[in-house]
């Protein structure tokens, strides 16, 4: 059975270049984005690894850990890293799981049917703090992933958990949210004291929580 969205994230363990990883342990109460790579030494990835160490800061304000995987070595992991790091002046501090019999892949389901070798698909997943699914991507080889946009659905998947509100199209943290169509207009005013706007019955925005 495929993994799918609210389902529970699958645990493992897998040497890293951050040491041994049980993913449960190692992700704790966090939330958590794993993202996988076709194989070290791919320009598109290169490029990708250094976006994310970048925005590493913001993936911590967010309380969301970094975790990415290659079917690679840990010998040829850290060569990578020092690629890295000599192109985009950015070091990886975040674990590289070696995974070379694909075993993590499997789990999750990134190895695509039509792959050829030992590839696996360009896939990333966000895990909530009760380690269920939140988000599954999958990209084609040769578009990069934008990471500010998976920062920007960890902010609305964290507010749908805290505050029970939903985002709207192009949605940027600080900009107004949908009141769910469950809610009723008693219980909105209750729970969202500033009120809100309704566009239409089903369609109705209050200013964001906490702003």
């Amino acid at each position: 059975m495929a993994l799918q969205l609210g389902d529970e994230a699958p645990d493992f363990i897998a040497e890293s270049t951050k040491g041994e990883i049980h993913f449960y342990e190692w992700k704790g109460d966090s939330w958590a984005l794993l993202f996988s790579h076709p194989g070290d030494f791919t320009p598109v990835c290169t490029t990708e690894l250094a976006a994310a160490a970048a925005l590493k800061p913001e993936f911590d304000k967010r309380n969301t850990k970094l975790i990415a995987t290659s079917v690679d070595s840990l010998d040829t992991h850290y060569r990578w890293l020092s690629d890295i790091k000599d192109v985009s002046g950015t070091e990886v501090d975040f674990p590289i799981i070696e995974d070379p019999n694909r075993w993590v892949a499997s789990l999750y389901g990134m190895i695509h049917p039509k792959a050829s070798g030992r590839e696996t698909a360009r896939s990333a997943f966000i895990v909530g703090p009760d380690n269920k699914v939140e988000l599954m991507l999958v990209y084609p080889p040769s578009t990069g992933r934008n990471f500010r946009e998976l920062l920007r659905v960890i902010d609305s998947l964290q507010l749908a958990a805290q505050h029970g509100v939903s985002t709207p199209a192009d949605w940027q943290d600080g900009q107004d949210v949908i009141i769910p169509i469950e809610v009723s207009d008693e219980q909105a005013w209750t729970r969202f004291p500033k009120g809100f706007a309704a566009k239409k019955p089903y369609l109705r925005m209050t200013r964001q929580p906490e702003r």
